[in-house]
This record gives structure tokens, sequence and C-alpha cells, in this order.
């Protein structure tokens, strides 16, 4: 798992998007700290794979939702076990 620029405030806001209605269009997890960690693959900004960047703009509102959730999955597996691989 990288090493998060901040957990907290990522799980946050993944939680407030999640709980959001559907109408409401889902944001970019960016915050600007476009870092990859070699070993796990993901940002050390916001958890997301390279593929993950670089197709949010194509995806539609249920499929960044999706990438949102396995954010959330991310975090969770790092809180449960410190230093485990997402």
């Amino acid at each position: 798992m990288p090493a998060l620029v901040d957990a907290d405030t990522l799980a946050r806001r993944a939680e407030s998007v999640l709980a959001q209605p559907p109408d409401r269009p889902a944001t970019s997890p960016c915050v600007s700290v476009c870092l990859m960690d070699a070993g796990s693959g993901l940002c050390q900004g916001c958890l997301r794979t390279i593929d993950e960047i670089a197709g949010w703009s194509a995806l539609d509102d249920g499929q960044r939702r999706a990438v949102w959730r396995r954010i959330a999955q991310r975090l969770a597996v790092a809180q449960a076990s410190p230093g485990a691989s997402p």
C-alpha cells in the first residue's frame, strides 16, 4: 500500500460520495498528488490505478462510483492490515 498523503480525508470523501443520491454526480478523487507507488501500482494521493486515472473522464457516473467503492475497499484493507497491499 502506498503511503497516503491524507488517508482520513480520502476516507471521508469516499464515504460522502458513496452516500450521495444517484442524481448527484460523483466528484473526482484526485487531490493533485500524482505519485504512483511502484509496488502497488496505486496513486499515493487518491489510491487509483493508472487506468482508473486515465479513464476517469470517459466513465459514466455508475462507473465513477465503482471506482470510489474500490478506493474505499483499498482504504479498508490498509486500515485492517497496515503494510498490506490492497
